[in-house]
């Protein structure tokens, strides 16, 4: 049994899709789950969608997400030849969930109405793919995730219940598979009370390891524009050369530091029983891809840019030292804010932190810690990080002239952060 994932830029277009049905007919025509996101740039203009409906009004949320609907009829034409093609009834019920949901009076949480329209962009997107590959004679079962991906109601970075999803698979999934194929949405959950939950933008990558995890898949498979896991960005870096293969070790610390390729919570899943982790090239299938989970064998200095990071300078108002119950009360805040320090330094009465420059959870930490601290708040930086770097003059030779603000060695990993 194996696990396919299928990112938005490999759905984004009629043309994407039939290349990721031949990719299924040539690579795994029997016991597979396939795990779709949202086509191309749907999960931003869903966003914009719930912005609008937010800060404008119904009427104007309900007009921006007619371009939606128009961009994946326009898939579809391109894929049906019948314009009375059932798989148009099947997206005109989607839609009327998000419709209902934008004509409702606004009394329910951002995060909450977040959650009830963007997570539409997966179900869309699945619902094409899946009656697509029927078309071609690629036989497989739509499921709905959110009827085994049950999770808490923290919208927007929901946590998955392991058990009940576990339980769940095994009675619904499992009797299926068997020698045939599953289409199914990542990024998305449900709740006890089935209110549509998301694990986070990118959350595809951790859904396709929950699935092979719960099924001990073979393997996992995810498929990207690129050749596989590369030592840097190809669109930061165009000196960038391919990894063959690293281990979950050192897949973690890249994610950890900001690598986007793969998602960070993915590796435990597969890691707890030793599945292999494959990135492949959507573009160029037959290539051999990385394989995670492997072992680390001369890897090249790792190169990884993380933008939009906002320092946050904590001065204690009355000169006390910030000590080990000081630190606790910091930690706290940043953890109930959801805002995870991407790098930090302590000083006597002052305490640095750096973060994704998200404002309403840092709004939330300055609220909790407003009473002993003076705040500064430095916007518009970036962290740059190597790992297995060969010296300071190879640092020096990617900071572009920028300056240093804050600067962390170990023998294995350099950051700074640059303005």
């Amino acid at each position: 049994m194996k696990v396919f994932k299928f990112g938005g830029a490999s759905v984004k277009d009629a043309e994407g899709i039939k290349n990721v049905a031949s990719i299924i007919q040539k690579y795994g025509e029997k016991n597979l789950v396939v795990v779709v996101s949202a086509t191309g740039k749907t999960t931003n203009a869903l966003e914009a969608v719930v912005n609008a409906y937010f800060k404008l009004s119904g009427a104007e949320a309900i007009a921006a997400f007619e371009i939606v609907k128009e961009n994946h009829n326009k898939i579809c034409k391109d894929l049906f030849e019948n314009d009375a093609h059932e798989v148009f009834d099947k997206l005109e019920n989607i839609y009327a969930e998000v419709a209902w949901q934008l004509e409702e009076e606004r009394k329910e949480t951002y995060n909450y109405v977040y959650d009830q329209v963007v997570s539409q962009g997966e179900l869309i997107s699945s619902v094409i793919l899946s009656t697509y590959l029927n078309e071609v004679n690629v036989k497989n079962k739509w499921l709905d995730v959110r009827d085994v991906m049950k999770t808490d109601e923290t919208y927007r970075e929901a946590v998955v219940d392991q058990e009940k999803t576990q339980s769940l698979i095994n009675s619904v999934v499992i009797p299926v598979i068997k020698d045939g194929i599953i289409v199914t949405q990542g990024f998305i959950g449900s709740t006890a009370q089935n209110c549509t939950t998301t694990l986070g933008r990118e959350g595809s990558d951790y859904t396709a390891a929950i699935f092979a995890n719960m099924l001990n898949a073979e393997s996992q498979t995810i498929w990207k524009d690129v050749p596989g896991v590369m030592n840097g960005d190809p669109r930061v870096f165009d000196d960038a050369v391919f990894i063959d293969e690293i281990s979950f070790n050192e897949a973690v610390e890249m994610t950890f530091y900001g690598a986007t390729v793969i998602h960070p919570k993915t590796i435990k899943p597969l890691q707890n029983k030793n599945i292999p982790l494959l990135v492949k090239s959507f573009i160029h299938p037959e290539g051999k891809g990385t394989t995670v989970g492997g072992k680390d064998k001369d890897l090249p200095p790792v190169r990884i840019v993380k933008d939009n990071q906002a320092l946050i300078t904590l001065h204690t108002k009355d000169f006390s030292f910030v000590e080990d119950g000081v630190v606790a009360q910091i930690f706290s805040a940043f953890f109930k804010a959801n805002l995870k320090l991407n790098m930090m330094q302590q000083g006597a009465i002052s305490f640095e932190a750096v973060v994704d420059n998200i404002p309403e959870k840092i709004e939330k930490i300055k609220l909790s810690l407003q009473d002993k601290f003076d705040f500064v708040i430095d916007e518009n930086l970036t962290i740059l990080t190597i790992r297995h770097y060969t010296g300071f003059d190879y640092i020096n030779k990617f900071k572009n002239n920028k300056t240093t603000i804050l600067e962390q060695r170990r023998p294995s990993t350099y950051q700074g952060l640059l303005a």
